[in-house]
């Protein structure tokens, strides 16, 4: 498995503190049913649709299989594999996101799991399991630390990997570089890193490929505010 970098470190610090205590309530509300603002809409329009992607993407019958939902968030996504039977572990680095993950979970009749752990995506995860998702918990990474950690889900991943980045375009790269020129604000939310999906599938292809995966297809969701890029490696 690959070597955490310094830069994932740091990253992964930021997000547990804008997720766990700035931006927890607003999260909440977000992934909640809750009337939301016209923009917020948009997004939360477009995180239904990307997890429905996403789902689509494994079989109809998770039974007797395992899934790791790395961060994952107020744990919408874990919910809906465990009731196709899954066994899933959840994991998210933001202690109070996971509070209501847990919370909302205990209200559902699930034929399958959940295990919620808070912690590291890929220091506290399981070693092996048959399906790896990462729903948007690596937009905020660069391209390199993106591979590794996808790198490393290859080696936990008996099935498939799926999981998504932000798609490089010109308007969200051109934010990336106003948002760096902007002296850091400890309140402010960690930017969205731009990556050329397209070179880190060919990159994914090479490294991966002697041991059997390939990036299988992609799909980019765009509602709105929000928009996020699917990729499925599967062996």
């Amino acid at each position: 498995m690959q070597t955490r970098s310094t830069s994932y470190a740091q990253r992964r610090n930021e997000l547990t503190t804008y997720f766990d205590h700035t931006a927890a309530a607003a999260w909440k509300a977000l992934t909640s049913t809750d009337p939301v603002s016209r923009v917020r809409a948009t997004v939360r329009a477009g995180r239904d649709s990307m997890r429905a992607t996403l789902l689509d993407w494994l079989p109809e019958d998770l039974s007797g299989k395992t899934l790791l939902d790395a961060g994952c968030g107020t744990g919408a996504l874990s919910v809906e594999a465990a009731a196709r039977g899954a066994d899933v572990v959840a994991i998210d680095v933001a202690a109070n996101l996971v509070d209501v993950a847990r919370e909302r979970a205990e209200s559902e009749s699930l034929p399958g799991s959940i295990d919620f752990r808070v912690g590291d995506m890929l220091a506290d995860s399981p070693a092996k399991v048959d399906y790896v998702v990462a729903m948007d918990s690596l937009i905020h990474y660069s391209a390199d630390d993106v591979r590794r950690v996808v790198t490393d889900f290859s080696y936990r991943a008996r099935d498939r990997v799926l999981f998504t980045s932000a798609p490089w375009t010109p308007p969200l790269a051109a934010m990336h570089l106003v948002g760096r020129l902007i002296p850091h604000r400890h309140h402010r939310a960690p930017a969205i890193v731009p990556i050329r999906v397209q070179g880190l599938m060919h990159a994914l292809d090479r490294e991966l490929g002697s041991r059997g995966w390939h990036a299988a297809q992609t799909r980019r969701i765009k509602s709105g505010f929000y928009i996020s890029q699917a990729v499925e490696l599967k062996r």
